[in-house]
């Protein structure tokens, strides 16, 4: 005799089922839709752009009116859209050469768009998945004998007449009938980097895939594309041999118990040394980082792709940070703090290896600390208030991250800490 409830058991489990891929269809079908259409601003190659997916399985860069556009394949099924806006640049040579330098080395730009991309298709599965239940939920609550009802009343002339005005005035709305005039865009056509530029011009073979779309008739045109691919080439050779020589120095090997920390500072944008330290850093076996600053020249939104550069380079290791003085401005240290850097504001924390870390932006710089709320406080006062941290603390300060050696003198001085680390070394 079969178990009491095994039927209608069985029922409910199909009808879950059903229901549950029906709801799965209609978040799939929702969720692709509004991916396609999002679109999220953000800061790309010292530009404000905006970026967009498509099916297109290309990256394309669309560089305004002046510049030839580019592409390059992702080697994925989704492709993405660039469109750039403004930047700060002082002259179209100056920016063309900063698309070679930054192209040489991506690694950053490319994290920032795949977490534009993800961002995207998160919120689209989820508001998708949202929607998706309100059908079935519509659906459910109706029940079967109202949606019998609702079904004969469709069916009615007026139910009908109203559907179909509607539709003739979405027709009349769109006007799909309605021609436009071809744009300079659709006359141009796609072009391999060599064809642009002329196959003369030699080619490195990490843009075999790159495609121009623009107009070579300039021969300033020219030139600007053939200086991109010199610095190009220049820079990714130059930064791989130091990459490669980094990672065959000869350098003590950590004991067992060891914590090993990089130390970077003084970048000013130059994204090449980042493989270069994170080569360094992988040959003592370093788990940590700590920056102390001037990863900037001037501390604007535009060059975030410096910022980026640095966080992606040291994506698995612990990171530490102070902003230098040429980090002007907040942008800096609340762009590094969103990007998952602890960024030190004069308080004692636990820092790499059982170790007490104290630090301090520079007060050149406008940081996240709460000392920036006191306005004209010379370097000496800041470190006399640095100092009065280091002795107060709870525990001895191991290691003192200032990006000026002047602000960790104090604290040395008076014996309240182990070590000050000062950008391109440590004191004690």
């Amino acid at each position: 005799m079969p178990a009491s409830g095994g039927p209608l058991t069985s029922r409910v489990l199909v009808q879950v089922l059903v229901w549950s891929a029906l709801w799965l269809l209609i978040t799939s079908v929702l969720g692709a839709f509004a991916f396609l259409q999002s679109s999220r601003t953000v800061v790309l190659a010292s530009h404000d752009a905006v970026v967009r997916p498509t099916l297109s399985r290309y990256v394309e860069v669309h560089t305004g009116p002046v510049l030839p556009d580019v592409r390059f394949p992702t080697g994925r099924p989704v492709g993405v859209e660039v469109y750039l806006g403004k930047t700060e640049a002082e002259s179209t040579e100056a920016l063309i050469e900063r698309y070679a330098v930054i192209g040489s080395h991506p690694e950053g730009q490319r994290a920032k768009v795949d977490s534009a991309l993800s961002d995207m298709a998160l919120s689209a599965g989820l508001r998708s998945g949202a929607l998706g239940l309100v059908p079935l939920g519509f659906w459910l609550l109706l029940g079967g004998r109202r949606r019998g009802e609702l079904g004969q009343r469709l069916r009615s002339p007026i139910i009908v007449g109203v559907v179909t005005l509607t539709a003739l005035g979405t027709l009349l709305v769109w006007q799909p009938w309605v021609r436009t005039d071809p744009t300079l865009g659709e006359e141009q056509h796609w072009q391999s980097l060599a064809e642009f530029v002329g196959r003369e011009v030699p080619m490195p073979p990490e843009v075999a895939g790159l495609e121009l779309r623009g107009d070579v008739t300039t021969l300033q045109t020219r030139r600007l594309v053939e200086s991109a691919i010199d610095t190009y080439d220049r820079s990714l050779d130059f930064y791989r041999t130091a990459a490669t020589d980094a990672a065959g120095l000869e350098l003590r090997k950590p004991e067992e118990g060891d914590t090993v920390v990089v130390l970077v500072s003084d970048r000013h944008d130059n994204i090449g040394m980042d493989r270069v330290a994170r080569a360094i850093a992988d040959r003592a076996g370093a788990s940590g980082v700590y920056d102390a600053g001037d990863d900037t020249s001037t501390g604007q939104p535009w060059e975030a792709f410096s910022l980026d550069s640095v966080s992606e380079a040291f994506a698995a290791f612990d990171r530490f940070a102070v902003a230098g003085n040429h980090d002007n401005g907040p942008f800096v240290a609340s762009y590094l703090d969103d990007l998952g850097w602890t960024m030190l504001d004069g308080e004692t924390i636990d820092g790499p290896g059982d170790t007490t870390l104290l630090g301090v932006d520079d007060p050149r710089s406008s940081g996240l600390g709460a000392w920036r709320d006191e306005t004209g406080l010379s370097f000496t006062e800041v470190g006399d208030r640095l100092a009065d941290a280091a002795c107060d603390a709870s525990e001895r300060v191991t290691t003192i991250l200032v990006h000026d050696a002047s602000l960790g003198r104090a604290a040395l001085e008076r014996g309240c800490a182990e070590a000050g680390l000062v950008r391109a070394g440590a004191r004690r």
